[in-house]
């Protein structure tokens, strides 16, 4: 499983340790992923996504997941959230 935020896109990235000695060594910045279940008041269900802490404060901010999904273009979105997406959509309509 790849460390991709759901909701965000946000992904792995790298650069360098540098020391004090000016040496440089490649490492990895990881993503603060957490497993967040979120409430869909149209789908009357929990909807689990791996998604980062950045992430779980925007969910919030735009008043739960239905609300951020139907605010967000596709594009922005990843292919699980597109999924959580339709089937939202489909529920409402």
């Amino acid at each position: 499983m790849a460390r991709e935020c759901d909701i965000t896109g946000k992904k792995v990235m790298s650069g360098n340790n540098v020391s004090h000695a000016n040496n440089k060594s490649r490492r990895t910045f990881a993503v603060n992923l957490q497993e967040a279940s979120f409430i869909s008041e149209g789908l009357n269900a929990k909807v689990r996504l791996r998604v980062s802490t950045s992430g779980l404060r925007t969910v919030e901010k735009n008043g739960g997941i239905d609300a951020f999904l139907k605010s967000t273009p596709d594009r922005k979105l990843t292919t699980t959230a597109r999924q959580v997406k339709r089937q939202i959509e489909k529920a409402t309509a």
